[in-house]
């Protein structure tokens, strides 16, 4: 028997513009692995950078937003498994499913806790520590409210367990942890890269249609990048991101080094180019791909707590965390500076690609989850008694707006 799974996709994915299209990419090798015929949907356009799933052996469907066609679509598909990409896909699209497809069982992968993101952004404008009322934002409950109505969801940092279940009181049953899943570095990767005497400039990388990266580029502008100056006068910084704005561009300046380069096709090449990452997040949640980036091509950062926060577990960082913008700069400057601090940073950074984001070390407990969850499903659904009552309550008034938008547009 062919076991279908269909991917309802908040975007068509973009590997190479952001961290949730690598995300992405990884999840559907682990449902190829499963043996899955795969379908990818998604309403929103495909761009210039979008992968092309189809060469995985992917099947790909443009659908539309409040509009029944995706009620046919899916009842004539009829999926085992339907993965929501984010719970705002959820939201749009789980009554549907409920409705034409109600054994299938539904996953929603979170890519980022975003209630906790918009908590910390703000606290942030309101320059105060996070508290309990910022975390119980209305993007908050609508996420959990998503969660609840699904049959698991994929939390991609342990630091967010942690939270909803302990914070949220989340029943562990409903979460499943499930980070980066990449390859080791190999030795002989390792011997290939440029050395610290070979690279030269420090370097910053994130789309800035992301709030959080837009924030951290000018908080560099502003706080950090001058305390580096003062003692690397020579020294640049190079900014790299997709979709850059004049909103972006305004802030790149020569005479101060500050050079925004925008979209760069080949992450790799850019990053060992660099000596130093700095990653000054503010706000924000999940892990961070461009830390991963760094460490996979032995470029130690400067990060914020935000920024490290899910990534090293109880293992030495690839390099330092800094939330105060003066002790920032300056190990930025001591990283930059010795060689000897450099490679043990770097070294750092690929055991903790090894040992915590080696993807043979989840895929057989993934596989196993899926399988006995699917298996016994019926008596998961009966004691999640939260997630039945949201799914006749809450998802009713999304149901009859989409509708409504659905006969408005006849």
């Amino acid at each position: 028997m062919t076991k279908k799974l269909l991917i309802i996709g908040f975007v068509w994915p973009e590997p190479k513009s952001s961290a949730a299209g690598s995300r992405m990419l990884q999840l559907i090798e682990q449902f190829l692995r499963q043996d899955f015929e795969i379908t990818f949907a998604c309403a929103a356009k495909i761009s210039d950078n979008t992968y092309d799933v189809s060469q995985l052996g992917v099947n790909t469907q443009g659908i539309v937003l409040n509009d029944a066609s995706f009620d046919d679509f899916i009842n004539q598909l009829q999926p085992n498994v339907v993965l929501f990409d984010r719970f705002m896909v959820e939201e749009q699209y789980g009554w549907r499913v409920a409705e034409q497809c109600p054994n299938a069982m539904r996953i929603l992968d979170t890519e980022d806790f975003h209630g906790l993101r918009k908590a910390r952004e703000l606290a942030l404008k309101e320059e105060i520590d996070i508290t309990v009322e910022h975390l119980q934002n209305d993007t908050t409950k609508r996420e959990i409210a998503s969660i609840y109505r699904c049959d698991l969801s994929l939390i991609i940092s342990e630091a967010e367990i942690d939270i909803l279940t302990q914070q949220f009181k989340i029943d562990q049953s409903l979460l499943y942890y499930l980070p980066f899943l990449l390859e080791p570095i190999k030795e002989e990767t390792i011997n290939r890269l440029p050395t610290f005497e070979e690279r030269q400039h420090f370097i910053t990388i994130g789309n800035f249609l992301h709030p959080p990266n837009y924030d951290a580029v000018l908080y560099l502008k502003q706080s950090i990048w001058p305390l580096i100056r003062q003692q690397l006068p020579k020294a640049e910084l190079h900014i790299y991101g997709a979709y850059e704005s004049q909103k972006v561009t305004q802030y790149h300046n020569e005479k101060e080094g500050f050079l925004i380069k925008g979209f760069t096709e080949d992450v790799n090449e850019v990053m060992q180019q660099a000596k130093v990452c700095l990653a000054p997040l503010r706000f924000g949640a999940g892990l961070k791909g461009k830390l991963i980036d760094a460490m996979q091509n032995g470029t130690p950062c400067i990060m914020s707590s935000i920024a490290a926060e899910g990534m090293f577990g109880k293992l030495e960082p690839n390099g330092f965390t800094e939330d105060n913008p003066e002790a920032f700069a300056q190990k930025a400057v001591e990283l930059y500076a010795s060689a000897e601090v450099w490679k043990d940073n770097q070294n750092n950074g690929f055991k903790v690609l090894n040992t915590r984001f080696y993807k043979t070390n989840f895929e057989k407990a993934f596989t196993q989850k899926i399988k006995d969850l699917y298996t016994d499903l019926k008596t998961h659904r009966q004691i999640n008694f939260i997630g039945n009552m949201l799914q006749q309550q809450t998802l009713q008034s999304t149901k009859y707006l989409s509708k409504w938008i659905e006969e408005k547009n006849k």
